[in-house]
Protein backbone atom coordinates (compact mmCIF):
# COMPACT_ATOMS: atom_id res chain seq x y z
CA UNK A 1 0.00 0.00 0.00
CA UNK A 2 1.52 3.31 -1.08
CA UNK A 3 0.99 6.33 1.06
CA UNK A 4 1.32 9.90 -0.18
CA UNK A 5 3.48 10.53 -3.27
CA UNK A 6 6.10 13.28 -3.36
CA UNK A 7 7.90 14.89 -6.33
CA UNK A 8 11.54 15.93 -6.14
CA UNK A 9 14.18 17.25 -8.55
CA UNK A 10 17.44 15.43 -9.26
CA UNK A 11 19.61 17.97 -7.41
CA UNK A 12 17.38 17.79 -4.32
CA UNK A 13 17.42 13.98 -4.44
CA UNK A 14 21.22 13.95 -4.61
CA UNK A 15 21.51 16.41 -1.75
CA UNK A 16 19.08 14.57 0.54
CA UNK A 17 19.16 10.95 -0.66
CA UNK A 18 19.18 9.49 2.86
CA UNK A 19 16.02 11.40 3.75
CA UNK A 20 14.22 10.11 0.66
CA UNK A 21 15.34 6.55 1.38
CA UNK A 22 13.78 6.94 4.84
CA UNK A 23 10.57 8.06 3.11
CA UNK A 24 10.60 4.86 1.04
CA UNK A 25 11.14 2.77 4.19
CA UNK A 26 8.02 4.40 5.61
CA UNK A 27 6.04 3.26 2.57
CA UNK A 28 6.02 6.53 0.63
CA UNK A 29 6.97 6.76 -3.04
CA UNK A 30 8.97 9.64 -4.52
CA UNK A 31 8.77 10.72 -8.17
CA UNK A 32 12.08 12.08 -9.49
CA UNK A 33 11.89 14.88 -12.06
CA UNK A 34 14.54 16.22 -14.39
CA UNK A 35 13.66 19.79 -15.37
CA UNK A 36 10.03 19.28 -14.34
CA UNK A 37 9.75 16.05 -16.37
CA UNK A 38 9.13 12.87 -14.36
CA UNK A 39 11.90 10.35 -15.17
CA UNK A 40 11.88 7.77 -12.36
CA UNK A 41 10.14 6.70 -9.20
CA UNK A 42 11.65 5.61 -5.90
CA UNK A 43 9.20 3.14 -4.37
CA UNK A 44 9.23 0.95 -1.26
CA UNK A 45 10.26 -2.65 -1.79
CA UNK A 46 7.33 -5.07 -1.76
CA UNK A 47 8.38 -7.75 0.75
CA UNK A 48 6.18 -10.34 -0.99
CA UNK A 49 8.12 -9.93 -4.26
CA UNK A 50 11.63 -11.39 -4.24
CA UNK A 51 14.46 -9.26 -5.56
CA UNK A 52 16.25 -10.78 -8.53
CA UNK A 53 20.02 -10.33 -8.67
CA UNK A 54 21.51 -10.92 -12.09
CA UNK A 55 24.95 -12.37 -12.65
CA UNK A 56 27.61 -10.08 -14.09
CA UNK A 57 27.52 -9.99 -17.86
CA UNK A 58 30.42 -11.66 -19.65
CA UNK A 59 30.41 -8.69 -22.04
CA UNK A 60 32.11 -6.64 -19.31
CA UNK A 61 35.49 -7.87 -18.04
CA UNK A 62 36.35 -7.83 -14.38
CA UNK A 63 38.31 -4.81 -13.18
CA UNK A 64 41.44 -6.95 -12.83
CA UNK A 65 41.31 -7.65 -16.58
CA UNK A 66 41.26 -3.97 -17.58
CA UNK A 67 44.79 -2.88 -18.55
CA UNK A 68 46.25 0.19 -16.88
CA UNK A 69 47.26 3.09 -19.12
CA UNK A 70 50.99 3.62 -19.64
CA UNK A 71 52.67 5.98 -17.16
CA UNK A 72 53.05 9.59 -18.21
CA UNK A 73 56.56 10.55 -19.26
CA UNK A 74 56.78 14.21 -18.31
CA UNK A 75 60.50 14.52 -17.61
CA UNK A 76 59.64 16.20 -14.32
CA UNK A 77 59.87 14.70 -10.84
CA UNK A 78 56.39 15.04 -9.33
CA UNK A 79 57.70 14.63 -5.78
CA UNK A 80 60.23 17.42 -6.32
CA UNK A 81 57.47 19.71 -7.58
CA UNK A 82 55.32 18.95 -4.54
CA UNK A 83 58.22 19.63 -2.19
CA UNK A 84 58.92 22.89 -4.02
CA UNK A 85 55.28 23.95 -3.39
CA UNK A 86 55.79 23.62 0.36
Amino acid sequence: MMKHRKTVGVAELKARLSAYLREARRGRSVTICDRDTPVARLVPVDPSTPLIVRARSSAFPSLQAVPLPPPLRRGVDAVALLLEER
